[in-house]
């Protein structure tokens, strides 16, 4: 049976796509039916509310994540499918007011019927969480873990990887960790599902790749600067020689002019929503041991650039100042709670009016930090090329106990890949942060990182 149903696996995980997707949209549409009848009549009314709600949930979906069952765990893709559908819900709705504010019905725009808007979201809430646990047990139903063979150099500390590649269990199992210049290496391949390449030296790394290639095995590698460049280069015929054209550009004057508008306009408009989480977060800092309020620190931002980054305090004051670590016993209790719910950043909309940083872009670091991975890491200079942001790939996509390198390469990869596109997609990310919550402690085992 499985072996029948294997041969029929992307119809039906499409299948289960499309069973969700018209779910969601069944039941908004049906349940408003009750008193709203023009919804699922032939009417402009129908056709406006219903492309609404269409549009919204592509888009949305598009920027949050998908059904993708298999590639991610069950709490993401419920996490995401939810917020896009709660918000195509609130679109949908707001249009299907403003459509009947005529006079045929409500003379004047007024909001209404929120209780069945309320008890639609539950339902389709139930719906999401109960397809993306069957779809997900559906793949691993049809799908045995992918046997994986990590390559590396001995002596490299992969612990990292073998704990990241773990918690995928279902999806990923490690049968073999080898070195890259064992004489079994080739074997380990052939055996394997799935090849994890870790750190490997450049040349090694591209004969290893075409040995995969030729072997048909998926193939994982963490990048280097050579391969975002490659990854962002366009196809380019030179007469009758092919080339990856990959050209040197920076952001124009018209994106920085839009760019600095959209953090000057979205800064003051946060301060404003956030402007009760900011008081009583000040109050509870200063009724814990009336000491300050606002932390202050020296980062670094575009062309190296220094300037004071404020922050809400979340540590005892006079406390010897280093990034955090685990079980850091300076950080107070209060400092623990803002930390998990990252309130402690919302000062830095101060720094971003002022211009010192920008919504989106790379994490500012400390002086010393900056200092100190450029010489392990020449590279890290590059990412000075865009002014700091209060949030970005590394900061959505990374945590407190990220290793410098790969936040790297996540800042390296939003700066060759930037446009106003980019940042609005990242902007609209950045609420999926809050729902990850995570242990305030979840910091590093040594002074050195941050």
């Amino acid at each position: 049976m499985k072996a029948f149903c294997r041969k029929f696996e992307k119809t039906i995980l499409f299948l289960l796509k499309v069973s969700l997707y018209a779910s969601l949209f069944f039941t908004f549409f049906r349940i408003f039916s009750i008193v709203h009848y023009q919804v699922f009549n032939m009417s402009r009314t129908a056709a406006v509310t219903m492309s609404t709600f269409v549009m919204m949930e592509f888009l949305l979906t598009g920027i949050y994540g998908k059904y993708n069952v298999g590639e991610r765990k069950s709490k993401p893709i419920i996490f995401s499918l939810i917020l896009a559908v709660l918000i195509s819900d609130v679109a949908a709705y707001f249009m299907l007011t403003i459509m009947n504010t005529n006079e045929a019905n409500d003379k004047k725009f007024r909001i209404e019927y929120v209780s069945i808007l309320l008890l639609i979201m539950a339902i389709q809430i139930w719906i999401i969480i109960i397809m993306v646990y069957f779809g997900n047990f559906v793949y691993f139903w049809l799908r045995d873990p992918e046997k994986c063979c990590i390559v590396s150099e001995e002596g490299k500390n992969i612990k990292k990887l073998q704990e990241v590649i773990g918690t995928f269990k279902k999806k990923y199992k490690v049968t073999q960790v080898v070195d890259y210049r064992s004489p079994h290496l080739e074997q380990a391949i052939i055996e394997a599902d799935t090849v994890f390449l870790y750190d490997l030296p450049m040349k090694e790394r591209t004969q290893i790749v075409d040995f995969c290639y030729q072997n048909l095995k998926n193939i994982y590698f963490n990048p280097r600067v050579a391969d975002i460049l490659e990854q962002n280069s366009r196809q380019f015929i030179l007469d009758d020689m092919s080339f990856l054209a990959s050209e040197f550009h920076s952001i124009t004057w018209e994106q920085r002019i839009v760019k600095r508008l959209m953090d000057v306009a979205i800064s003051i408009l946060a301060l404003i929503l956030t402007s009760p989480i900011l008081l009583i977060s000040a109050l509870c800092i200063k009724k814990y041991d009336g000491g300050r309020v606002l932390f202050k620190q020296k980062r670094v931002t575009v062309h190296g650039r220094i300037f004071w980054i404020y922050k809400f305090r979340t540590m005892r004051e006079n406390v010897e100042n280093y990034s955090t670590t685990k079980d850091d016993d300076r950080i107070t209790p209060v400092g623990r709670f803002i930390r998990k719910y990252r309130i402690d950043e919302l000062p830095q909309l101060i720094n971003i009016i002022k211009g010192d940083m920008s919504l989106v872009g790379p994490r500012p670091e400390m002086v010393e930090n900056v200092d100190d991975y450029t010489k392990k890491m020449p590279e890290f200079r590059y990412r000075l090329r865009m002014k700091a942001g209060l949030t970005g790939y590394a900061q959505i996509n990374g945590k407190y106990n990220t290793s410098s390198r790969d936040k790297l390469m996540m800042d390296l990869m939003y700066i060759e890949n930037y446009s106003i596109l980019k940042d609005i997609q990242l902007l609209f990310q950045t609420v999926m942060v809050l729902f990850k919550a995570e242990d305030s402690t979840a910091a590093f085992e040594e002074k050195k990182e941050d």
